[in-house]
């Protein structure tokens, strides 16, 4: 060979050989540990049972809000708003606050029934300083969402939450009954249940373009069947507690085609607060005939924050 090398002696190869390998077995054991304790090889994020795929999330943790839709009563969670803003509490908040012993009703607007009958929901009532229709059938999206549906999807969330808490509440209509009930008996519900709160649940038909929630406070007014007096001021407490919570919740504005851009309505002329002898307001959740508004409305995770915004609000007030 080259060089003058000349080729080891059997006898020290073997010897050379046994060396490397008593100190390649221990390191390449010792590596196999490492790799076992570490779970092994991540998979292709398949995530199937038993794999080494699945999430690391903290256990405590939200839930991730379900898929869009205009149904079902899921989504209650705390996720991010569309808009980007901070979408308020974590779903658990207020839990600690007990409602026990309080009674809460909760109103949804119109009812999914009223309009297969237009006779009995045209007829006057008696709201104290006027007449006014029994009832409507509420207003819709373009695409043809109705009202009716929205406000007892929120109302059930919303019951759910504070039943949660220890609250009684009761609904002046759960899509029940064949029609209503009329704005007269929807205060009567409210009265005769000696409730510490009265919510009625609502969205609005304003023009396209106008967006944003508001929530409507009963002006003092007193005439035939109607004295509101005694509620106002607690009334606005209530409204007050609502708005700030709601807005939280869903990251929605309050509107600025009412109210002067507070988010607040005064008025005298809605049966369902005229007659009430407690403390009641109307929430109109955003405009239903607004594109923009119309895809939150219908978005079953948004309307799980509206009524976790609704709850809080309620919660608030009551714990004052």
């Amino acid at each position: 060979m080259s060089n003058g090398s000349f080729p080891p002696e059997p006898g020290r190869r073997g010897a050379t050989l046994a060396i490397v390998l008593a100190a390649l077995i221990p390191a390449c054991f010792a590596g196999w540990l490492l790799w076992s304790s570490g779970g092994g090889a991540k998979d292709d994020g398949a995530g199937g049972a038993g794999g080494t795929g699945a999430p690391t999330t903290s256990s405590t943790s939200s839930p991730p809000p379900p898929s869009s839709g205009a149904s079902g009563v899921s989504g209650v969670s705390g996720a991010p708003s569309p808009s980007g803003k901070a979408s308020g509490d974590a779903p658990g908040e207020g839990s600690g606050k007990t409602l026990k012993g309080k009674v809460v009703v909760i109103d949804p607007g119109h009812n999914p029934h009223n309009r297969d009958h237009p006779s009995q929901i045209s007829r006057s009532v008696d709201i104290g300083t006027e007449e006014k229709e029994c009832d409507t059938t509420g207003t819709a999206t373009n695409s043809g969402y109705p009202e009716a549906s929205f406000t007892l999807d929120v109302a059930r969330r919303a019951r759910t939450l504070l039943e949660a808490r220890g609250a009684t509440v009761r609904f002046t209509q759960d899509g029940d009954r064949p029609y209503g009930p009329c704005v007269d008996e929807r205060a009567e519900i409210g009265n005769k249940a000696h409730a510490d709160a009265v919510v009625s649940v609502h969205a609005d038909g304003a023009a396209a373009g106008e967006r944003g929630f508001h929530v409507i406070l009963p002006k003092s007014v007193r005439g035939g069947g109607a004295d509101t007096s005694a509620i106002t001021v607690p009334s606005r407490h209530l409204g007050e507690r609502l708005l700030d919570r709601f807005e939280r919740a869903t990251g929605s504005e309050p509107a600025q085609y009412i109210g002067d851009g507070s988010g607040l309505d005064v008025r005298g002329d809605l049966g369902g607060l005229n007659l009430s002898t407690v403390p009641k307001v109307f929430i109109e959740c955003g405009n239903m005939r607004d594109s923009q508004d119309a895809a939150e409305l219908t978005d079953a995770a948004w309307r799980g924050r509206a009524a976790r915004g609704i709850a809080q609000g309620i919660t608030d007030f009551l714990n004052e």
